[in-house]
């Protein structure tokens, strides 16, 4: 009878050990749960989206035009600043013609305020509707600039490294070499020339103009259709300037650029 008072006071003291300890446990983890919570910064609250204002031929401010030059010209105002987006007509057929495959555009910033902005190829993209949608960013003169002259290098290299181990073919190798490198340089050139930097924008310099690029390199991107749907986006003065836009607008439309 002892022996069975023993073995059930050890059975109740176990179990009064094991409950404290979890009690002790739970608390402990509160207190490390509420001192993280507390020493954990407020979280910031969701900042408003700028505002998108999307070009309609139909809405005041907007234009569009086709002009001789064999480009499409698309125009908004808002307040103070104003773009004009031009894409060549052929643009999607040039493509194939480049040695990168890159869609260019021509933007035309403006400002008529009293005060300035800054504005630049930052934050500049390009959806490809017809094409799961995907959206490409603008490529930064800079970093791409060295991105084709790496690339240059390299065929150089392997060039080089092929006319050793056949040197017949040495001709024909080199000449392509120099055709690529000739293209690469042109290129180049035209990127620091004409594409869109960043800039300041006020009384003094009210307007900028500049090349933007966006890489087509994309296993989303496939074929090219008879009309092809795009939208542009560029962020300026607070704002989102959103230009929808299809090459050709119409189907089966054929613009020629005017001879000089």
């Amino acid at each position: 009878m002892l022996r069975w008072r023993n073995s059930a006071w050890h059975r109740l003291a176990r179990q009064v050990v094991c409950a404290g300890l979890l009690c002790c446990s739970a608390v402990f983890f509160s207190i490390i749960s509420i001192s993280h919570v507390e020493a954990a910064p407020d979280k910031v609250k969701d900042e408003p989206h700028p505002p998108t204002l999307r070009w309609s031929e139909a809405q005041t401010g907007c234009t569009f035009s086709r002009d001789d030059d064999g480009k499409y010209r698309y125009g908004m105002w808002s307040g103070d600043v104003g773009v004009v987006l031009a894409v060549d007509a052929r643009e999607a057929q040039i493509i194939r013609h480049r040695i990168e495959p890159i869609f260019g555009v021509l933007l035309t910033l403006r400002y008529r305020g009293a005060e300035s902005v800054d504005t630049g190829p930052d934050g500049i993209t390009l959806q490809f509707i017809k094409h799961f949608k995907v959206v490409q960013t603008s490529l930064d003169p800079g970093d791409y600039t060295q991105k084709i002259q790496a690339d240059a290098d390299a065929l150089d290299e392997e060039t080089r490294r092929a006319v050793a181990k056949h040197p017949q073919e040495k001709q024909v190798r080199e000449a392509r070499l120099q055709d690529y490198q000739k293209s690469v340089t042109e290129l180049i050139e035209f990127l620091g020339r004409n594409g869109l930097h960043t800039v300041h924008l006020d009384r003094a310099h009210p307007e900028a103009s500049g090349w933007v690029f966006f890489n087509t390199d994309s296993k989303w991107l496939g074929k090219w259709k008879a009309q092809e749907e795009f939208v542009l986006r560029l962020p300026l003065d607070g704002k989102i300037f959103e230009f929808p836009f299809k090459l050709p607008p119409k189907e089966g439309e054929l613009l020629l650029r005017k001879r000089e």
